[in-house]
């Protein structure tokens, strides 16, 4: 292999030419009109989409009660504010207060109490043979049931029948 020598080459550049050029000044009034009016459109297409989609995860909600009619002529109501069996004779009595957790320290009768207007001495402690008083623990109610005599509980019943009120009772 034989070795070229290598050339040189030489570079010219003017002094006079920058490499950095000044751009002109473009610069313009804040256009509120240009701004203005894409951002009311995105506003009002979000509004759009947040109102559309209220209404539609709504449409198939119904606020009526469903009513069953049992052996024996009761009726089973199923709703938003009331669930239980709708039978006056088989749960003549009622009361109305905020259904708590029976936390049996004094009474250990009722898995629950209703906690009522006037002191401890109207507590009713309550059990229920036909719903799941979980589901309205700290809820303000009015129940029906039937009256049972209790061995420490002054009142002790069973519920049959549960609707949700909207405010509590004065002194609950």
């Amino acid at each position: 292999m034989v070795e070229e020598p290598l050339q040189q080459v030489e570079v010219k550049t003017e002094q006079d030419e920058s490499l950095l050029r000044k751009m002109p000044s473009t610069r313009k009034a804040f256009d509120f009109k240009g701004t203005a009016a894409p951002a009311l459109i995105i506003i009002a297409i979000i509004l759009a989409g947040v109102a559309s989609g209220y209404f539609l995860a709504n449409r198939g909600v119904t606020t009526s009660e469903e009513v069953t009619e049992l052996l024996g002529g009761a009726q089973m109501v199923q709703g938003p504010k009331e669930v239980g069996i709708k039978d006056e004779e088989l749960f003549p009595d009622s009361a109305q207060g905020r259904i708590e957790i029976n936390d049996s320290e004094t009474v250990t009768e009722g898995s629950h109490k209703l906690i009522r207007s006037g002191g401890e001495s109207q507590t009713a402690y309550i059990t229920s043979s036909v719903l799941d008083l979980n589901q309205f623990r700290g809820k303000c109610v009015q129940i029906w049931g039937e009256t049972f005599a209790g061995q420490q509980a002054g009142w002790l019943m069973d519920v049959g029948r549960v609707k949700v009120l909207d405010s509590c009772p004065k002194g609950v």
